[in-house]
Order: C-alpha cells, then sequence, then structure tokens
C-alpha cells in the first residue's frame, strides 16, 4: 500500500494528504521579519507577490508597502525542483510550472505531507485551454519534488505564514509568477534557441511590467498567450485559444523602454564572442547554498533542521542539480 502511495505522488505531482494535524499552520510570522516589514513601511496584512526562478532555485516574496507599490522582503533558496526549464504541460511529467497562478486562502494546505503546503492552480485557465494536465502542483516543504517547488520545512512555514496573514488582510489571492531563469538580456539570449523562447518572451511582458511599475499585473488570456494590463473593447476575452480582441494601448513609456533595452542587450549578447553554457542539470535543480549540507546532512534531515539563518543567498548563474538529491 505505501508503494501505490508513492508511485501515486510521483506519477501526479505533489499530492497533499497527512494522518495527523498539529498547529504548524498557525505558526506566527517570525519577530525578525515583522520587524523588517514595519522597517519598509509594511505591515503583515499588506497583499504579497510570490515570484519564482527556476534556474536560481529562488523564491521571491514581495509586499506592498504604503506608497502603494510592492518591494521586496525576502528571498529563500529552493531545496528541490524537478524537471528541466519550460512549462509543465502533462500529468506525470515530473515538470515544475511556468506561468501566471493566484492562490486564494482555500488552496492553502495546512495538512500537506511535505509539512505545509499551497496549490499553485495549475493549471490555469490557458493552461486547460491548451489541453495541458497535472494535479497537486504545489510550493511545500521538505526536499523533494514531482513537480512542485520544494523548500524545507522552515522556509515553507515563513512563506506560509506571510501568505495567510495577507490573506486574512482582505487579499483575495496573491498572485504567483513563476519564471524559468531570471529575464535578464543575458539569459534571454543563452535561451535563443530552446523551444520554449516564445513562450518565455510572453512571460517576459508580465515581468518586465511587474519590475518597472512595482504593481501586480492584471492577467488576460487570448491568442494562445497572456495579456498583461490590456483593456479589450467589449470585455475580457472569453475564449483563452481566440484571436485577441481589439484592445486599448495601455502600455507605459517605462516599460516599453525597458523592453528595447533588453532587446538591444540580447541582440549585442549574441553579437558578441560569449559563448553560452548549456543547462548543467539532468533533472531540476537546488540552490548552491543546500549543496554541502546535503551531503552531510541528507535530503530528510536537511527538510526538517535547516535554519533558515544557515542559508546564504547568492545569485548563481545557475542552479545545478544532483541527480541523487530526489527520493523519488
Amino acid at each position: 500500500m505505501v508503494v501505490l502511495i508513492a508511485l501515486s505522488a510521483a506519477i501526479s505531482g505533489c499530492v497533499s494528504t497527512v494522518l495527523e494535524v498539529d498547529n504548524k499552520s498557525g505558526q506566527p510570522i517570525p519577530a525578525k521579519l515583522v520587524g523588517e516589514m514595519s522597517k519598509r513601511k509594511m505591515s503583515p496584512a499588506d497583499p504579497v507577490v510570490i515570484r519564482i526562478f527556476k534556474e536560481e532555485s529562488e523564491l521571491e516574496i514581495w509586499k506592498r508597502d504604503r506608497t502603494g507599490r510592492y518591494a521586496l522582503l525576502k528571498t529563500y533558496p529552493m531545496c528541490r525542483w524537478s524537471g528541466k526549464l519550460g512549462p509543465k504541460t502533462k500529468n506525470g511529467d515530473r515538470q515544475a510550472p511556468e506561468g501566471f497562478y493566484h492562490v486564494s486562502a482555500g488552496m492553502l494546505n495546512p495538512n500537506s505531507q511535505y509539512y505545509l503546503s499551497f496549490n499553485l492552480g495549475y493549471p490555469n485557465r490557458l493552461e486547460s485551454a491548451l489541453g495541458y494536465d497535472g494535479e497537486a502542483l504545489m510550493v511545500h516543504g521538505a526536499c523533494s519534488s514531482s513537480g512542485c517547488y520544494a523548500l524545507t520545512d522552515a522556509g515553507v512555514a515563513e512563506i506560509y505564514a506571510v501568505a495567510r496573514e495577507a490573506l486574512k488582510g482582505g487579499q483575495t489571492a496573491f498572485q504567483v509568477q513563476a519564471f524559468p531563469f531570471r529575464m535578464t538580456a543575458e539569459n534571454m539570449a543563452k535561451n535563443r534557441g530552446d523551444p520554449n523562447f516564445d513562450f518565455w518572451t510572453n512571460l517576459k511582458q508580465g515581468h518586465d511590467l511587474f519590475e518597472v511599475s512595482k504593481r501586480q499585473p492584471t492577467v488576460s488570456y487570448c491568442g494562445r498567450r497572456y495579456v498583461f494590463d490590456a483593456e479589450f473593447e467589449g470585455g475580457e476575452p472569453r475564449d483563452p485559444l481566440a484571436s485577441c480582441p481589439p484592445q486599448l494601448n495601455l502600455e507605459q513609456p517605462a516599460v516599453a523602454a525597458k523592453r528595447d533595452a533588453d532587446l538591444r542587450g540580447m541582440e549585442a549578447a549574441l553579437a558578441g564572442d560569449v559563448t553560452f553554457s548549456a543547462h548543467a542539470y539532468s533533472d531540476g535543480g537546488m540552490h548552491p547554498s543546500f549543496r554541502n549540507q546535503l551531503k552531510k546532512r541528507g535530503a530528510e534531515e536537511l527538510a526538517k533542521k535547516t535554519s533558515l539563518s544557515e542559508v546564504p543567498i547568492s545569485r548563481p548563474d545557475a542552479a545545478l542539480a544532483d541527480p541523487h538529491n530526489s527520493d523519488e
């Protein structure tokens, strides 16, 4: 029976079930982090946006401050994600999703077998229309993934508490933006020949809107793609696969300037003598700060005992995968 449960989890995604319940979901936000919020003119009840970067194996929490704009609160190293760069398209492909998702209170799981978790809501409306399938794609604790984003238990407990308080404060749902890598001109150039490049260019439009405005972009679906901060004649499009209806041009000059600058930067990188290295993973990735700890402790102990203060955040060029760090 245990083998069947494990096999089901590997096929379906990071399924969350539990046999016992404690108060881990009610843990307060750590006092140190509340203090950081206060310094930055934020409160625990203010809305949040979460951004995920696969290649760098990092998760960011952004929080709205008194100006109405979002500011980076904290960056967390991810202990494990599975698959490769690119969107999830089918059940059992072990792919961690990429795209824009919205997480409501009902999608928080206090009873996860992976300590705590929240469901990303994959597939979203666009992905469903494209025929993508899969279920139970989570951000959770532990250090093991079958298509999810795994933090340590300590890491997910802190993120869960911040998200919970934002939802209690009146945010209907928080946005999760999941990207293949940091959307720089160099990274776009490095991946110019990838079959997913057009998809990533579409994701970059939403990324850049947030980067420039520090406001959460609205997300629509039409023309088989995401459309951000758009106003359509006749209202919101109903069919994500149909051509986009006419829309008002609401593009911010600063966003257009960033797009043009990044295009020039990408062209310069492609024209230069820089040799871009291939991705050096076989299945997913792990933040470099966890590697030595993994060898010393093993995945199970690492998931339970890692203190966030032990894990410095860096900006690595890539998070190299360890083919032995997953117990799926």
